[in-house]
């Protein structure tokens, strides 16, 4: 049998990542003065499982990159040698060097041989090795690695010797430093019998596996050392961008509910071939127990799909400390929430966003040390980061103790632009101007902030995922931007309106409310748009069947319902022929199964099995608004 090893590539790259995003957090933690041993022991185990799981695939890169940190912190653990700042800043260049030559063998991305030059270098003046001598340890352990490959080969000619384990027993030269399990995650200077240095352990057990299997593990051995074997194909890039681990609960709760749908759909089959007057109110019985089921089920599987928002925070502790650093400025960051379940494809696109935030505070946000002092602060700026779940949907905090948004160098940029800015405007709404595209009050550009761009791709990007942002801000008290998130973009809360003989659904987070229309509400705008007069506030009226250019619809708006909607804090009235009712629809999206089309969402499948499109509450709204300025 031709034992191919890249099956287990992807195992090797989630773990490298977890390890490196370990080292991470732990190097950010450590107190310079007084480390933690145990933490420098973590974050030795770290770097060496990296290393031995890199040397068992033959990524020799990474390997040779590892081995040079992995000695300096072997060093430092062992208290040869006083912890600097500038070798946790060298610890963190190398994750990211490691991380880039990751990226290189998933085949996304090439890696910039000079910095990892670079990074060796200071790794090993720290360490205070010469460089020869360095690469004479990558040498003997290359030439280890050979003679232990031939060895296995040799082994395979010789039939009557069975030989059950993957990997012979390790030579005594190899133990102490090489690591060559599939990930070695040992923590003292010498290896024991479980530290992982078989492929896994349960394969090495003599029983585990017959003869040919042995046989063919040699074969299987030397692909993996190879130096032209590279994990670049793109099934193993792909599958990276769609793996979720989850935890053995939800899957015993979602194997659960199955088996409980599958007996209600016996009981509605065996109740239907007997079907009689008696039987109607247990076939009834029945539908209620699917539909239940069917609604755990449901929500089981979206929670398969959840993961914690600690994904997305624990980016960011590196990212202050960088940032502040190169701004000269003193900043914690403290996380709450860290638990929250988010959806995964909420999770990934939400990182971008938070990023703008945290550096926007950082850079504008938090005073100095001197401006702080002056003001009465202490040195020590903080910005927050916090989640919590509200009614259906979740909310992202960022707040700093900053110098808080300045009212009148806002609306002072906002004249200088052109915009509609008025000296009565609220705060709320002065808050707001600072999403504009290309809207900046910074005095000098940096390559920090100070574009103009940032802002309003923040805004565009939680719009996209049916979210929204709010701002609130005291002058010398500091800023908070509040994110309001849907669970889940999977799954819709909705109301089914009916237009002539089409169904539509809308967004049930963005309905206000539903009224008829009497003659004194509405009102014409320049004879062509209308107004609706609503308890003193006049909306927009968008006539549904107009803008879809549906017949047989109702034309006549008081024969009609208004369903009053809101976007982005702008609400707006959608004239429809009458309300069908409430429920959740799974979203299906338009632009993978037809074509992008304008005011519309996506689109669900109804119970009767027609397609009911789902609609983009925003998108209407402004297309409208737009429409009517050009009219005027």
């Amino acid at each position: 049998m031709n034992f191919d090893l890249s099956q287990f590539y992807q195992v090797f790259f989630e773990e490298a990542g977890e390890h490196l995003a370990s080292m991470e957090s732990l190097l950010l933690a450590l107190d310079v003065a007084d480390p933690d041993m145990d933490e420098l022991n973590a974050i030795f185990r770290a770097a060496h499982s990296i290393k031995g799981g890199a040397g068992t695939f033959g990524f020799t890169d990474m390997t040779e990159v590892t081995h040079i940190l992995e000695t300096l912190l072997d060093k430092l653990r062992k208290q040869e040698m006083q912890l600097t700042t500038e070798m946790v800043d060298a610890f963190l260049q190398a994750g990211d060097a490691i991380s880039m030559q990751l990226a290189s063998h998933r085949g996304e991305g090439e890696v910039d041989q000079q910095v990892i030059r670079e990074i060796c270098e200071k790794l090993e003046q720290l360490t205070g090795a010469p460089v020869a001598a360095v690469k004479e340890t990558q040498v003997a352990s290359e030439s280890t690695s050979t003679k232990k490959t031939k060895k296995k080969a040799e082994k395979e000619s010789a039939p009557e010797q069975e030989d059950y384990g993957f990997f012979d027993p390790l030579p005594s030269e190899c133990v102490a430093d090489e690591g060559y399990g599939f990930f070695g995650d040992a923590p003292n200077e010498t290896a024991s019998a479980d530290d992982g240095y078989g492929f896994f352990t349960e394969v090495i057990a003599p029983v585990a596996a017959p003869v040919a299997e042995a046989a063919a593990a040699p074969a299987m051995i030397a692909n993996a050392a190879h130096p032209t074997r590279r994990a670049s194909d793109k099934v193993a890039a792909s599958s990276a961008e769609t793996s979720i681990r989850v935890s053995v609960e939800k899957v015993d709760q979602l194997i659960n509910l199955v088996g409980e749908l599958v007996i209600t759909q016996a009981m509605l089959a065996q109740s239907a071939s007997t079907l009689d007057v008696a039987a109607l109110e247990q076939l009834q019985n029945g539908l209620n127990q699917l539909e239940r089921n069917t609604r755990d089920i449901q929500e089981s599987i979206m929670s398969v799909r959840m993961l914690p928002i600690s994904f997305v925070f624990s980016r960011f502790p590196r990212v202050v400390r960088d940032v502040a650093g190169k701004l000269n400025k003193q900043v914690e960051l403290k996380t709450l929430g860290e638990s929250t379940e988010l959806d995964k494809a909420l999770i990934e696109k939400i990182a971008d966003p938070l990023t703008h935030l945290i550096r926007n505070s950082l850079d504008h946000g938090i005073e100095s040390p001197d401006k702080r002092i002056a003001a009465g602060k202490s040195a020590h700026g903080t910005i927050t980061l916090n989640a919590f779940h509200q009614g259906g949907s979740i909310v992202i905090e960022v707040a700093d103790d900053g110098g808080g948004l300045n009212r009148g160098k806002i609306l002072g940029k906002a004249k200088e632009r052109g915009l509609p800015v008025s000296d009565s405007m609220s705060d709320e709404a002065v808050w707001m101007l600072i999403f504009e595209a290309g809207f900046s009050t910074a005095d000098v550009v940096t390559d920090v902030s100070g574009r103009g761009v940032g802002m309003d791709v923040v805004k565009r990007n939680i719009a996209e995922m049916g979210g929204r942002v709010e701002l609130s801000s005291a002058e010398g008290h500091g800023t908070r931007t509040t994110i309001r998130l849907p669970l889940t973009l999977a799954i819709l809360d909705g109301m089914s309106v009916a237009v002539g003989g089409q169904t539509f659904i809308l967004p049930l987070g963005s309905i206000v409310e539903s009224l008829q229309i009497t003659d004194e509400e509405l009102k014409t705008v320049s004879g062509d748009g209308r107004l609706l007069r609503v308890r003193g506030e006049y909306l927009p009226l968008i006539a549904l069947h107009e803008v879809f250019a549906i017949s047989n619809a109702i034309t006549e708006p008081k024969q009609g319902i208004a369903v009053i909607v809101e976007a982005e804090g702008k609400k707006t009235a959608l004239l429809v022929d009458e309300l069908l009712g409430q429920h959740q629809v799974v979203i299906k999206s338009l632009e993978s199964n037809f074509r992008k089309v304008p005011g519309m969402s996506g689109a669900t499948i109804m119970g009767d099995g027609t397609v009911a499109l789902i609609l983009d509450v925003l998108a209407l709204s402004s297309h409208h608004v737009a429409g009517l300025a050009k009219a005027a």
